[in-house]
């Protein structure tokens, strides 16, 4: 990466204050550019959901990997859970995504609570493991909330056998007018395949551990027994470790990545975070495979108005990805990402992968509910975790005086309404406008792949009417 014209700012930068120009380039199609990341841990597009509890559970970790990135399962979560979720998480299908299902004696409001758990908005009906009917969110509407399922079902659906060639899968689906069906394997239902899903299967290649299951992460503070905590964590099969904290340029962020290394063998370890070269080092010669960056930049985080301190994200990244790399590692963009756009400059200042969290929280994957504002827009709620909230549930075990006294520390949201976008509900369509971007940015630069747009990125600085001239006119105006 360079500056226009060998300008080196004096200033440190954020994403909005960088712009990429073009470079010659023999690239004749998005295709031909290569996403998978140089870290080494297994993802084949550069996207880590972060260990947000708001945000990243089971159903995440699935999709996601099935989409070759990654999601962070958050430290605040039991460690015989985290190992639950793996389980699931492993055991489910590389394409096909996973149904919801319901007895034909279920009710209609089984099946509403159950529908926005899964982008494909299907829910199958099953007899003994056989598809007998599929619902929609429609045929839920105007009947009774006790209507048993067989009344609204739409019998003896379509089936997709399991194996189908996936252009052959689309065009079966297109041809019936149907966006979704269930897959089979003689009658029995092992997924459901949407036209979407086959298009993407066809695109992206999924994140998987060495015996071809999806890959999975977990996070492990820095108090209490932390190699007794990574040392669990690895028992239930997690692939990436990431030791994690606000603050990881400390001596107890290093001792702790010091005591996950001495148990985690060859799997990679991910520790943060820092904004400095010398915090990047500090890191690495503990025993961290990438280090995470960023401090203050998410959107749930109030740390900088609170304390001041953090740094804008292009210039922590640029910094500590040179010092990374020159130790044969590679960093982590974590937070401050709102467009495609960003993902790109990250990698371009030498990112291997980007963290998004507060993106995501509006998506049907998303841990927790969708609820309805009034109006029929459909939400989730968010929080940051250093809030108010995150810290009353991660001290739980604590007394009453202790957790109070925690509580007087919080530096984050405590809840906010992530709204979903109707045009790109599930966290597929938000990748999918990652990808795009990213590999549009990619052609620009003449680079073909991550390693290359570092290498060949030219970059300008502007002012805030510049990145302002950049951004589409509102649709009404």
């Amino acid at each position: 990466m360079r500056f226009l014209n060998d300008q080196r700012p004096a200033t440190d930068l954020t994403y909005a204050d960088v712009f990429m120009v073009p470079n010659d380039s023999t690239i004749g199609s998005r295709l031909e550019v290569d996403l998978t990341t140089p870290d080494g841990v297994g993802t084949t597009i550069p996207v880590v959901v972060a260990n947000m509890t708001a945000i990243s559970g089971r159903r995440m970790a699935e999709t996601i990997a099935r989409r070759g990135g990654l999601a962070v399962i958050p430290q605040d979560i039991p460690v015989d859970v985290v190992g639950e979720v793996v389980s699931w998480v492993k055991a489910r299908h590389t394409v096909y995504d996973t149904p919801v299902t319901l007895a034909p004696t279920a009710t209609v409001a089984e099946a509403l609570q159950l529908l926005t758990k899964r982008a494909h908005g299907v829910l199958v009906v099953v007899d003994g493991g056989r598809p007998v009917g599929v619902v929609t969110d429609g045929a839920c509407q105007g009947v009774d909330r006790f209507t048993q399922l067989s009344e609204v079902m739409a019998p003896d659906p379509l089936t997709i056998p399991a194996g189908t060639d996936l252009p052959k899968a689309f065009d079966v689906l297109s041809d019936a007018r149907v966006n979704a069906a269930p897959v089979v394997d003689g009658d029995q239902l092992v997924g459901v395949l949407t036209r979407k899903g086959a298009l993407r299967s066809a695109l992206y290649t999924p994140a998987l551990d060495p015996a071809g299951k999806l890959l999975t992460s977990a996070a492990v503070g820095i108090n209490g027994d932390v190699a007794g905590k990574a040392e669990a964590l690895l028992a239930h099969g997690v692939d990436v470790l990431v030791v994690d904290t606000a603050h990881g340029h400390q001596a107890k962020a290093v001792e702790a990545v010091r005591a996950a290394r001495s148990v985690a063998g060859s799997v990679p370890i991910v520790a943060g975070n820092v904004v400095t070269a010398a915090g990047t080092r500090d890191l690495v010669e503990a025993g961290a495979d990438v280090v995470k960056v960023g401090v203050g930049p998410g959107a749930m985080c109030t740390t900088r108005m609170m304390t001041g301190v953090g740094r804008p994200q292009f210039s922590a990244v640029e910094e500590c990805a040179a010092a990374a790399r020159d130790l044969g590692k590679h960093v982590w963009a974590d937070g401050g990402v709102r467009h495609p756009r960003d993902i790109a400059l990250a990698l371009a200042a030498g990112a291997a992968s980007v963290m998004v969290g507060s993106w995501f929280a509006g998506t049907y994957e998303s841990a927790g509910d969708v609820h309805e504002d009034g109006t029929g827009r459909l939400y989730k709620e968010s929080f940051g975790m250093a809030s108010a909230r995150a810290v009353k549930a991660r001290t739980s075990t604590q007394s009453g005086f202790d957790r109070a006294r925690a509580a007087l520390f919080e530096e984050g949201i405590s809840s906010s309404r992530m709204y979903l976008d109707p045009a790109r509900p599930g966290v597929e369509d938000l990748v999918d406008q990652i990808v795009a971007g990213v590999r549009s940015s990619c052609t620009y630069a003449g680079a073909r792949t991550v390693d290359e747009l570092h290498e060949r990125a030219v970059l300008g600085v502007q002012s805030a009417a510049g990145y302002e001239e950049g951004r589409p006119l509102p649709t009404s105006w």
